[in-house]
């Protein structure tokens, strides 16, 4: 357990430092899932570039056409968001599909590096035994994209690396 957990580490600390310095060549988007039985709470937090989201969405990376959290964002900016994700993104907690609602988004870094950050809650209510994720985002754009998850559910902490031939990952607890 100690050992994946510090290649988790290791692993959030080269992410940070590519991210930090390099050109966003890398094809990678960071899903983070946690579950609170005390709270009865599943978040989910979605990191992707922008200009991935501006690709999928309008198919111009560098389009200021749906100014995500700029006072002049697109009125139908999260809608189209939404509809992206139900294709390509899901989780399903003891086989039922979580309803995916923006609870907040947020932008992060600059230039070419910027990246969308968007959290969804949901109320779940213990127990929860198992949980499917589809992360298959801009896999439909890039045949490189991976997809790193971190689940962590109470005290049990997991990471998968979701790709284009393994979108899908079923985890039991």
């Amino acid at each position: 357990m100690l050992k994946a957990i510090l290649r988790c580490l290791l692993l959030i600390i080269l992410l940070a430092q590519h991210f930090a310095v390099s050109p966003h060549p890398l094809k990678l988007s960071l899903s983070e899932i946690e579950y609170s039985s005390d709270q009865q709470l599943l978040t989910i937090s979605l990191r992707l570039f922008l200009s991935d989201v501006n690709e999928a969405l309008v198919f111009d990376p560098d389009s200021k056409l749906l100014a995500f959290c700029e006072p002049n964002e697109a009125p139908n900016a999260e809608q189209m968001l939404l509809d992206y994700l139900d294709d390509f993104f899901y989780v399903m907690v003891n086989g039922k599909r979580v309803e995916l609602n923006i609870k907040s988004k947020r932008l992060g870094g600059a230039g070419i590096n910027t990246a969308l950050e968007v959290m969804f809650e949901h109320q779940q209510s213990p127990p929860l035994t198992s949980m499917k994720i589809k992360n298959a985002v801009f896999t439909d754009l890039f045949f490189d994209q991976n997809n790193i998850v971190y689940v962590h559910v109470d005290d049990d902490s997991r990471s998968l690396m979701l790709s284009k031939d393994t979108p899908v990952h079923q985890l039991d607890f």
